[in-house]
């Protein structure tokens, strides 16, 4: 059988828990007002806008000039590893 609450219901609460919820509620109330205060005070702060980067033609033209630099020194690269590697080829033909 199920206990009805009704206005004549009592229970029991320690003063330590009465105690503990105070200071649980006093904790919770003075994290709020302070967070709020710390919102207010962050809406006053002067906004620090980061201008974009500009990137200038003439800084364009070199940054593309090195890549395509980079590039032919990349071939050249190649063709000789290629050239020598023909010629140990060429070697190992004439051990065999």
């Amino acid at each position: 059988m199920a206990k009805e609450l009704n206005e004549e219901t009592g229970f029991k609460v320690s003063i330590k828990t009465l105690i503990g919820i105070g200071f649980a509620m006093a904790t919770v109330i003075s994290m709020w007002f302070m967070l709020q205060a710390d919102i207010e005070e962050a809406k006053q702060l002067p906004v620090i806008e980061i201008p974009p980067p500009e990137i200038t033609r003439m800084e364009f033209d070199m940054k593309d000039q090195l890549v395509r630099q980079t590039i032919m020194t990349t071939q050249e690269d190649v063709k000789e590893i290629k050239e020598q590697l023909e010629k140990i080829e060429d070697k190992l033909d004439k051990l065999r």
